[in-house]
């Protein structure tokens, strides 16, 4: 095994350790608060903290279930619909890759129509800190870095925002378990989000796991007055290494404008040996 690899299991093992040490503090805690309490004894303030707690579980759990895919490449088929039904298809590739001790890091490359064609977006998730993001425009023949004031702005057109395609780090929110509900034919939680990052979006979202995989199956978002925004569903999902579920149907409405984005997975795989050089800015320009 090379120094390498063995610098990045070393990094996965300490991460696995850190969620589930977590998972080992709060299981407990959670269990033996609902197991002793009646629901009419308890306090408000004992209510919200199980609350959270579960909600702090319900994220943990799916987080960990995620991890570990390595890296990724996927082909992709983006449908821009307007309100009249009228739409525009893209197709695109993305490559991921796992950051042990920070957030994943990812590039979207547009292949067609050609008007996008070589469009490219960089971008290094992390915990608290802001997001770094580039965007290639071939048209200018520029790099551009996307400042975190406008991550809330539509990505090429689309109802998803550049803050959508960030990872989900568990450090960027606070969390509460809010009901449980019927998703399909399973059932899910449905646990609130609040951003603790600066210049989002979204005062909230509402975030669906089913029970059985920890699968994220829907988010619902809320805009900074707190109204309701748009809606992402996620479906057809498939098992990939035989561990990781994928959604290889997304379907994004926004509610104020009435359109919506559909992203269709035709591809996909996961562990195919990428590298941190196939995720430098300076090759953003060159993006195949």
């Amino acid at each position: 095994m090379s120094t390498q690899s063995t610098k990045l299991s070393r990094s996965f093992v300490n991460k696995f350790l850190y969620r589930a040490v977590l998972l080992t503090v709060i299981c407990p805690a959670l269990a033996a608060a609902e197991a002793a309490a009646q629901p009419s004894a308890a306090t408000p303030d004992q209510a919200a903290s199980d609350a959270e707690n579960r909600g702090k579980v319900i994220a943990i759990e799916a987080d960990r279930r995620d991890s570990g895919y390595i890296d990724s490449e996927s082909t992709i088929k983006m449908t821009l619909r307007d309100k009249k039904g009228r739409e525009r298809v893209r197709t695109l590739r993305i490559k991921a890759m796992e950051r042990p001790d920070d957030g994943d890091w990812s590039m979207t490359i547009f292949d067609e129509p050609a008007d996008v064609e070589g469009t490219a977006l960089l971008t290094y998730s992390h915990g608290l800190e802001p997001d770094d993001q580039w965007l290639y425009l071939p048209a200018l023949k520029r790099v551009k870095r996307i400042s975190s004031k406008n991550k809330s702005g539509p990505f090429m057109g689309s109802e998803f925002a550049f803050e959508d395609l960030s990872s989900f780090e568990l450090e960027k929110y606070k969390f509460r378990y809010l009901r449980n509900e019927t998703c399909g034919d399973d059932s899910c939680t449905v646990s609130e989000w609040v951003p603790v990052y600066d210049h989002s979006g979204y005062s909230r979202t509402e975030v669906w796991h089913d029970t059985n995989h920890y699968r994220t199956r829907r988010i619902d978002f809320f805009d900074r007055t707190g109204k309701p925004l748009k809606v992402l569903t996620l479906d057809n999902f498939k098992l990939h290494n035989e561990r990781f579920w994928r959604a290889h149907h997304w379907l994004m409405v926004n509610h104020l404008t009435g359109k919506s984005t559909i992203i269709e997975t035709e591809k996909i795989a996961l562990g195919v040996g990428l590298d941190e050089r196939d995720f430098d800015k300076n090759s953003l320009k060159s993006a195949r």
